[in-house]
């Protein structure tokens, strides 16, 4: 797809994703990019600063998605673009990760684009075209192995995201998922075990690679290209991907926790 001319919406458009796509969509000729996140003030300082849209939303609740969808639709016209981007991390693997956390993971990782493809997708099947970004991580595809509620969960993202490709591909909507270790925002892995193994990019950078993405209709976005090495190794063979992995871990817990 192209952006010029498109309307957008992004979901955690305050944070450094969010925030550098918002910059890039208006550079490429977007002509509506609105933006929305929790904090409604922090939304429109942002928005203000962008000159795009701002709009709070809790993505985790399925009635202020599907309002955040109509206001949109109602102020702006149809949505071309969703990016379902809102995402938080939190570390633990399974005794020390309360059930709260994987509830509030499972509910901000997945059943946010859940909400999102529910809210939107009536109105571009209608038209038949639409687009939805879905922002998973590498560690949906491989995993953070300091973090169990947050590999789980993004990697249900990523299926969802294929699902929703198989759906509706057929009815005119594109589906990419955007996959990226680790990013200099305040998510920034902190360790090996989270991401680090091949450099912190730019979220500008980030941006650029997600605009090719869309332009060739690609499922997957890597803004590390090493990444589809490692899922093509796991394919492979994945009992020695797990053992690397294992190896990794090691590592990390090596360094004390230290990339």
């Amino acid at each position: 797809m192209e952006l010029n001319d498109s309307v957008a919406v992004i979901t955690g458009g305050t944070g450094g994703i969010g925030q550098a796509m918002a910059r890039a969509f208006l550079s490429e000729g977007a002509r509506t990019v609105v933006i929305s996140d929790l904090d409604a003030e922090l939304v429109g300082q942002v928005a203000a600063e962008i000159g795009c849209v701002g709009i709070a939303c809790d993505v985790t609740n399925e009635a202020q998605v599907e309002a955040l969808v109509e206001q949109v639709l109602d102020a702006h016209g149809p949505i071309d673009l969703f990016c379902s981007n809102a995402g938080a991390i939190r570390d633990g693997v399974l005794a020390d990760a309360a059930n709260d956390i994987w509830q509030w993971q499972w509910e901000l990782h997945v059943m946010s684009h859940l909400y999102a493809a529910r809210a939107v997708l009536p109105s571009m099947i209608a038209r038949g075209q639409g687009y939805l970004l879905n922002t998973a991580s590498a560690a949906g595809l491989l995993a953070a192995i300091n973090s169990g509620p947050y590999t789980v969960s993004k990697a249900a993202a990523v299926k969802l995201a294929e699902f929703l490709s198989i759906t509706h591909g057929d009815d005119g909507i594109g589906v990419s998922v955007l996959c990226p270790q680790g990013v200099n925002t305040a998510m920034a892995p902190r360790s090996l075990g989270d991401g680090q193994t091949d450099g912190i990019i730019e979220a500008d950078e980030l941006a650029a690679t997600v605009i090719e993405a869309l332009r060739e209709e690609r499922f997957h976005v890597l803004p590390h290209p090493e990444v589809d090495d490692y899922m093509k190794r796991k394919a492979d063979d994945p009992d020695r991907w797990l053992k690397g992995m294992r190896r990794l871990r090691a590592r990390s817990l090596d360094l004390g926790g230290e990339g």
